[in-house]
């Protein structure tokens, strides 16, 4: 289908910068999520791989060929929006239907490239239905063959499914990614949910103020944040982060002490463990604290322990319970702390 290559992109409206010197290479076939929250760049770095922004400097280029100057509508790209975009007084099946009139496709073939759409979707049964009589997630399944009925080089979803339940959503996660392996179409999608980024993406870029924080496999970045941003943002609980000193191979902070780890650090560094590395301890505990919160969810029981000057977030067995303000204890998985810098954020390795 396509390779994307954008070299050195910037974006600024005056003395706003949107995009800042932003590069990336997205292999053909790939799905590329970029998340980050709101204002971060992410959605104008789409617009501009789409044509309807143009860079400020730098190069987009689209299998080799420089698209700078090409019209988003010659661009062979097709866009799923949040707001699904469909047309209220055109039935499902016109509306999957308009891009092949738009091109001119033979009449003869439109028929059967748009039942082929719907039924990529499940929509096959109700082609005859306007838009307002389906659900959201009927409307967004509808855009969806919408967008794949011409066959695009590129796929561009912008928060598609904001609008969609909690349930609804993670259906209709299953079925773009199923459906981008099934066209292997290169998809660049948008999102600011790190659930969707995590379980859709071959890589995610995270973003923030307009640049690139980190480019990584979903496992990459869970694993092995580049700084304080990604390890703070990716997550449900995220990253704990403490803010202590490291003498000697001992990392302390108030009611916190870890003993055995690198000696080659000292002096004001930040701590960083994952919730599920941390475990309520007894006598080989590197926290002494009191319990703040206990939140039972089926699964497992988030614990929230105050520690001195900082929350510490546990994910602990199904049946732990507690009163609140009572002591506990907390010990890390030391193979899993990592250490970044207190003043820049970055990661020490």
């Amino acid at each position: 289908m396509a390779r994307i290559e954008l070299s050195g992109i910037q974006k600024k409206w005056g003395a706003i910068w949107g995009v800042r010197d932003v590069n990336i290479d997205i292999a053909d076939e790939e799905l590329i999520v970029f998340l980050g929250p709101s204002g971060c760049g992410k959605t104008t770095t789409m617009r501009m791989i789409a044509g309807l922004e143009d860079p400020s400097e730098g190069e987009i280029r689209m299998d080799g060929e420089v698209m700078n100057d090409v019209d988003a509508r010659d661009r062979d790209v097709a866009m799923v929006f949040q707001g699904y975009a469909l047309y209220p007084n055109m039935t499902i099946y016109e509306n999957i239907r308009f891009p092949l009139r738009m091109r001119d496709v033979p009449k003869v073939d439109q028929d059967r490239l748009v039942r082929e759409a719907a039924a990529m979707v499940e929509l096959g049964d109700l082609l005859d239905r306007k838009p307002g009589a389906l659900s959201g997630g009927q409307r967004q399944r509808a855009a969806l063959a919408r967008a794949v009925v011409r066959k695009p080089q590129v796929f561009l979803m912008d928060e598609p499914l904001s609008n969609l339940d909690a349930k609804l959503r993670q259906a209709m996660r299953i079925q773009i990614k199923h459906l981008q392996r099934q066209l292997k179409i290169t998809t660049v999608y948008v999102t600011h949910d790190q659930i969707e980024a995590m379980t859709l993406a071959d890589r995610i870029v995270i973003m923030e103020g307009g640049l690139i924080q980190q480019i990584g496999t979903p496992d990459e970045i869970y694993s092995d944040p580049a700084n304080t941003f990604v390890a703070g943002f990716i997550g449900a609980p995220p990253m704990n982060l403490i803010e202590g000193r490291m003498e000697d191979g001992i990392f302390t902070a108030p009611s916190i002490r870890v003993e055995g780890l690198i000696r080659n650090l000292s002096g004001p560094v930040t701590l960083g463990i994952r919730p599920e590395d941390c475990h309520v301890a007894g006598a080989e505990a590197h926290v002494e604290g009191t319990v703040f919160g206990v939140e039972p969810t089926g699964d497992m029981t988030y614990l929230t322990i105050n520690a001195g000057d900082a929350l510490i977030e546990v994910k602990a067995d199904r049946d732990y319970r507690s009163d609140l303000d009572v002591p506990e204890t907390v010990a890390f998985d030391p193979a899993r702390i990592a250490f970044f810098d207190t003043t820049s954020g970055q990661r020490i390795r």
